[in-house]
């Protein structure tokens, strides 16, 4: 009862649970909202600790994903896949075919991509066993990996914060701390150095960081003290729940800006914290929509040049919500979710109107389903 009253907090439709003792697969794939169309969210893979807190994980960021696709104008609903497991030493071939079959099964409600542990590879080893994923590699006739539109997302997204709370939106010679140095961050930081941005970054692994280092110069700071760094902006770039009741005494920061999915441990509480004592946070979902905007376009046949563009309509997305945020000062999470609230009631009353018609019933989702399938 438990895992139902957990779906019912946040009014999923369904929850499948993925074993198979053979390849050692176990998953769970979470869709939390069709209205719009097909559930499409990426596969994250990661060594948790219980069933319960994976099963908490993939709620979050499948309701996450239904709201990205909402206030990003895209026809799709939202949908999050977990595997549990060590992505450094338990991924292989067979795992993800088995997975792709459990995809596959969902019969195009779910479609799939990369996140967090997967990769373009791993994504194609899905592919073998099911038409419904994205975020395949160009040879293939996808996208590749979404990282450069995610980042770029990020960026014209913190411009947009700059203009807001400085008046332009410049970022040169601002303070700027990025949380995290993968694929997001390296890109999200060439981008702030070539404007001219002073870089602070942090990951718990050294590899990464040096990596970012080879495009960029930046200081180098020990993961704990990244929230302590006097910085203008700070830009999570990793895993979510960082901004709670121990960090958020310790920043300095103006503006809250970064590719991380649920960056607020409790979205209410701390959403309203940061508005009280003045920080500037611009939504996750909304910043890091990017990602999901890159693989969208693989549902339409790709091309890089039209993300980007796509891409860059964040920035009036953000500017949107601030104003919204100002005007009925509420924080600016509650402002975005109103926004993506209205569309999924606006688009839910058409579908309404016209469910007893046979030809009309689930159109939209087919729509976007058999778009390139």
């Amino acid at each position: 009862m438990v895992n139902f009253e957990m779906m019912e907090a946040f009014n999923h439709e369904q929850v499948v649970y993925c074993s198979n003792k053979e390849t050692g697969l176990r998953a769970i794939i979470a869709i939390h909202d069709t209205t719009l169309g097909p559930a499409l969210g990426g596969t994250r893979m990661w060594n948790y600790s219980t069933s319960e807190e994976a099963l908490k994980d993939v709620l979050r960021l499948s309701r996450g994903m239904t709201y990205k696709a909402a206030v990003s104008g895209l026809n799709l609903g939202g949908g999050k896949a977990v595997i549990i497991g060590d992505s450094a030493t338990q991924k292989n071939e067979m795992l993800f075919r088995t997975f792709g079959k459990y995809v596959d099964g969902l019969a195009g409600r779910y479609i799939t991509a990369e996140d967090v542990g997967t990769d373009v590879k791993d994504m194609e080893y899905v592919r073998m066993e099911t038409k419904y994923v994205t975020g395949i590699s160009k040879a293939l006739g996808g996208s590749g990996d979404p990282s450069p539109v995610t980042a770029y997302g990020v960026y014209v997204g913190m411009k947009a914060c700059a203009h807001e709370k400085w008046g332009n939106d410049s970022l040169r010679g601002r303070k700027i701390a990025v949380q995290g140095a993968g694929h997001v961050a390296r890109y999200l930081c060439e981008h702030l150095y070539n404007e001219g941005a002073e870089l602070y970054i942090s990951d718990i692994i050294d590899s990464k960081v040096k990596k970012v280092l080879e495009t960029v110069k930046a200081h180098i700071v020990k993961p704990d003290e990244i929230y302590d760094v006097n910085a203008d902006i700070f830009a999570p770039t990793a895993l979510g729940a960082i901004i709670n009741d121990k960090t958020i005494p310790r920043f300095k920061f103006q503006i809250i800006a970064g590719g991380a999915n649920n960056q607020l441990e409790d979205e209410n509480r701390h959403g309203k914290i940061l508005l009280e004592k003045g920080i500037l946070y611009a939504p996750d979902y909304v910043i890091n929509s990017g990602g999901l905007i890159n693989v969208a376009n693989e549902l339409e046949g790709y091309r890089q040049d039209r993300a980007m563009k796509q891409a860059e309509g964040i920035y009036d997305i953000l500017t949107r919500i601030m104003e919204i945020s100002q005007k009925e000062n509420i924080p600016t999470h509650s402002a975005s979710n109103k926004i993506a609230e209205e569309r999924l009631k606006q688009i839910g009353k058409i579908r309404n109107i016209y469910s007893g018609s046979s030809n009309f019933s689930g159109r939209l989702g087919e729509l976007a389903r058999n778009k390139n399938f």
